[in-house]
């Protein structure tokens, strides 16, 4: 009579021509470098949530590539400085963006905010 708090497991096994494993490890390593490097861009790079995307569609607001290099390295050295949630004012747009997250939260024009007033922030940079 088998114990019922035995388990056994078995391994996984790939799937497929075993004969192709080793080009497939071999052209992964090739490719791990430009992974790397493409992941420290994407690090690098501030998103937008769904709520700033909105925002932005709604108020025709656009970036740039300059925009989004100068949003970039403005978020960039403001974690160095310690910042968590900042407003950053670019070409007569506030962006409220999380530091830590590198995520635009919402963004707003001049004629969409009545009262011109942002809470919850420890940071701004007027560029």
């Amino acid at each position: 009579m088998r114990n019922s708090s035995e388990i056994y497991l078995q391994p996984f096994m790939p799937v497929g021509n075993q004969n192709n494993a080793s080009k497939s490890t071999s052209s992964q390593n090739k490719g791990s470098q430009n992974f790397a490097d493409i992941l420290r861009q994407t690090d690098r790079t501030v998103n937008f949530s769904q709520h700033a995307l909105s925002r932005m569609k709604e108020r025709a607001i656009s970036l740039n590539d300059a925009d989004m290099e100068k949003l970039n390295d403005t978020v960039d050295k403001m974690a160095q400085k310690g910042a968590r949630d900042a407003l950053i004012y670019l070409k007569g747009t506030a962006f409220v963006v999380s530091v830590d997250n590198k995520t635009v939260i919402t963004a707003m024009d001049g004629a969409s905010t009545k009262e011109n007033i942002f809470t919850n922030i420890d940071s701004a940079a007027i560029l």
